[in-house]
């Protein structure tokens, strides 16, 4: 039995992957021009000085890789959120970690626009302080689904609270990162890819090699602990993690919200609980989502494109009160 159902996992797994090949396929393809499948892994891995190759190389293909990375950091980042917390609502946006991200981010693209670069780092650091704060609030005699909610909403509108001020006392700095309060893909280029890469592949390979700690986590602290597991410093490592792969897709993207809601709670659907598998899952659902809604964003609308924050908002939001509603999601 319990082989059948590792069967039937691996299964899913396979069935996650080639939905992310076809999301690539569906993103690089289409647009003002048309290209297929064929002509695209023409136009990347043979043509030089194609028109093509220009418009796959230069406009299309990072812009796909970044949606992908920013949907694995922050369907991870959410997956952990989940776990260390015991919360099916827990997610980089809703707790306010993304806002901690955002402002930190905020505060270099206005104030110390010469030192772009340290985005990345800037919006780790806020996304790791706010979720210890957030946690710390939250602590009294363990974690409860309740305080952590109050907690984060409250933390995060003391957030945006920092974010509207720079906006209100810097208007003339603002028009280059409207589009960061929402979330959006525009102008991608390889500079962001370059600048996501780093920090995604460390969370990303880190969190891939303990998914059993977590599994052990889960369990409650004093099973964990009884099995030889350092709970607290072992939290503190998933903490971390979680802030750098919310923090890195903060800094590509800007305040894309509900990824790490609604993606790892389909993954659990299909796959369960089990983080060996829950992990991978979110990593190529997570990519599939955020490169699908971000074509749609180009699409829907063409010739206008609106950010892919307003179509994850959109779908997020009747998700997010679904879990609401369920009596296990409030207790």
């Amino acid at each position: 039995m319990a082989e059948n159902k590792t069967i039937n996992k691996n299964i899913i797994l396979i069935l996650f992957i080639l939905l992310t090949i076809i999301s690539f396929f569906i993103s690089v393809g289409n647009g003002a021009v048309k290209i297929s499948p064929i002509n695209i892994l023409k136009a990347i891995f043979c043509e030089k000085d194609t028109v093509n190759h220009q418009i796959i190389w230069n406009v299309r293909l990072p812009r796909t890789i970044v949606a992908g990375l920013v949907g694995i950091c922050l369907s991870l980042s959410g997956a952990i959120l989940q776990g260390i917390m015991r919360n099916p609502l827990a997610s980089p946006n809703i707790i306010g970690v993304s806002s901690g991200a955002g402002l930190a981010a905020f505060i270099i693209l206005i104030l110390l626009p010469e030192y772009y670069y340290m985005v990345p780092i800037g919006a780790f650091i806020g996304a790791l302080l706010t979720t210890l704060v957030i946690y710390s609030l939250a602590w009294k005699e363990g974690i409860t689904p309740t305080r952590l909610i109050l907690a984060g909403v409250a933390i995060s509108s003391i957030l945006r609270a920092g974010i509207n001020a720079l906006i209100t006392f810097y208007p003339d700095r603002v028009a280059g990162v409207v589009g960061f309060m929402v979330g959006g893909l525009s102008a991608t280029a390889w500079t962001e890819v370059k600048m996501i890469f780093p920090y995604a592949l460390i969370g990303v390979t880190s969190v891939l090699l303990i998914p059993n700690k977590l599994n052990i986590l889960m369990l409650g602290d004093e099973i964990a602990t009884g099995l030889g597991l350092k709970v607290e410093s072992t939290r503190f490592i998933f903490i971390i993690l979680a802030s750098l792969l919310a923090g890195s897709a903060v800094s590509a993207v800007g305040l894309l919200g509900f990824v790490g809601l609604i993606v790892p709670h389909i993954a659990r659907l299909l796959i369960g609980s089990d983080y060996r598998f829950l992990f991978p899952a979110s990593i190529f659902l997570g990519a599939s989502v955020v490169i699908l809604c971000d074509t749609l964003a180009r699409l829907l609308f063409a010739p206008m494109e609106i950010p892919v924050g307003i179509i994850m908002s959109a779908l997020g939001g009747p998700f997010f009160l679904y879990l609401l509603r369920r009596k296990e999601g409030v207790r």
